[in-house]
C-alpha cells in the first residue's frame, strides 16, 4: 500500500472515530422521552413540557372544555324553554283568534235573530202560494243557509225531550199523544255553534 493509499485510509478511521465520539455526546445529552414530551408555542419554537406539567395542562384543558360543556347545556336549555314558550304563546293565539272569530259570529248571529223571526211572522201570516211569500221564503233559506255556512245550526226541538240546556219552556201542555216531557211546539226557533248555545228554543212541553 502506498503513502497515498495509506493516508487516505488513516483519515477515514480518523472520521469514523470523530463521528463515534459525537454519537456518544449526543447519547448522554439525550433526555428521556418518558420524562420530557415536545410542544410548539405560539412562535413555532419547539419548548418541552415535563410529564407533570403536561398532567396539569391536560387538568387545565379539560376544565375548560367542562366549562364549556356546561355553557352548551344553559344555551341548549334556554333554548328549549324559549321554544317552549313560542308554542304555547302560538296555541295561545290561535285559541283568543278561534275565541275572537266565534264571538264575532255569535254576536251577528245574536243581531241577526230578530230579522229572522220577523221572516218566521211574515211566512206565517201569507199564504206560501203567492209569488210574494215565495220570495219572502227563498230570502229566509238563504239567511238561514248563511248561518249553517258559519256553523250556525237550528237546534232540534218539535218532538225531542225537553233538554233545559237547549230548550226553554214557555208552556205545559196536556198532550195525550205526546210522553210527559216531550217537546209539542217550537215557538221560537233556538241557534248553536258548536257547544255554545247562542239562544235556547221557546218551546210549548206536554205534562
Amino acid at each position: 500500500m502506498d503513502n497515498k493509499d495509506k493516508s487516505a485510509e488513516e483519515l477515514t478511521k480518523e472520521e469514523a472515530q470523530n463521528i463515534a465520539e459525537q454519537s456518544s455526546e449526543a447519547e448522554s445529552e439525550a433526555v428521556d422521552t418518558d420524562e420530557f414530551t415536545a410542544e410548539t408555542d405560539a412562535e413555532g419554537v419547539k419548548v418541552e413540557l415535563s410529564r407533570e406539567e403536561l398532567i396539569t395542562e391536560l387538568a387545565v384543558q379539560q376544565e375548560k372544555v367542562a366549562e364549556l360543556d356546561a355553557e352548551v347545556d344553559d344555551l341548549l336549555g334556554r333554548l328549549q324553554r324559549l321554544q317552549a314558550d313560542f308554542v304555547n304563546y302560538r296555541k295561545r293565539s290561535q285559541k283568543e283568534k278561534a275565541e275572537m272569530v266565534t264571538k264575532g259570529k255569535i254576536d251577528l248571529c245574536f243581531e241577526m235573530l230578530p230579522v229572522i223571526d220577523n221572516f218566521e211572522r211574515a211566512l206565517n201570516s201569507e199564504e206560501v202560494e203567492t209569488e210574494f211569500a215565495k220570495g219572502v221564503q227563498m230570502i229566509y233559506n238563504q239567511l238561514l243557509k248563511v248561518f249553517a255556512d258559519q256553523g250556525i245550526e237550528e237546534i232540534e226541538a218539535a218532538g225531542k225531550e225537553f233538554d233545559p240546556e237547549f230548550h226553554e219552556a214557555i208552556m205545559r201542555v196536556e198532550a195525550e199523544a205526546e210522553e210527559s216531557g216531550t217537546v209539542v211546539e217550537v215557538l221560537q226557533k233556538g241557534f248553536i255553534l258548536a257547544d255554545r248555545v247562542i239562544r235556547p228554543a221557546r218551546v210549548k212541553v206536554a205534562v
